[in-house]
């Protein structure tokens, strides 16, 4: 089943962010109490369990928002997904905007410390279309 594992926010840009219960996402926005929303096309930041699960023989505490993302999904292959795709999610509607992104300086603490990071390869971004709530465990559907 295509779902939400975690749901993460930091107030703070640059740094890891954490989980917590729910969060609200506001349309044109993102996701209240995090430091990257606000206008633009990367308002919510999604990374797939499956991505970070590649790195758990070289880091096997790897906790969701290690990787900056707001949203940590299962089941999907979020980077094969083309521009424009709308993923309803809770109460939610997304539209992917972009795929990857580049480092900042020499990268974040997970390549420094394995050589690799998987979110400017397999991370995506979204701009929201919809607001409302998303919790762990709300399922995922794709629209093309």
């Amino acid at each position: 089943m295509t779902s939400v594992i975690a749901v993460c926010i930091s107030n703070i840009k640059g740094i890891t962010k954490t989980s917590v219960p729910d969060v609200y996402v506001k349309a044109d926005y993102g996701i209240e109490g995090d430091a990257h929303a606000g206008e633009g096309h990367r308002q919510v930041s999604l990374l797939a369990v499956e991505s970070t699960d590649r790195l758990r023989s070289k880091i096997s505490d790897l906790e969701a928002g290690v990787f900056a993302e707001n949203i940590l999904t299962s089941g999907i292959c979020l980077h094969e997904l083309p521009i424009g795709t709308k993923l309803f999610i809770g109460e939610t509607i997304l539209e992917v905007t972009q795929i990857g992104k580049e480092c900042h300086n020499e990268g974040c603490a997970i390549k420094q410390q394995t050589g690799e990071c998987v979110m400017p390869r397999e991370g995506i971004f979204a701009s929201v279309l919809q607001g409302g709530m998303i919790r762990p465990g709300d399922g995922i559907q794709v629209e093309n």
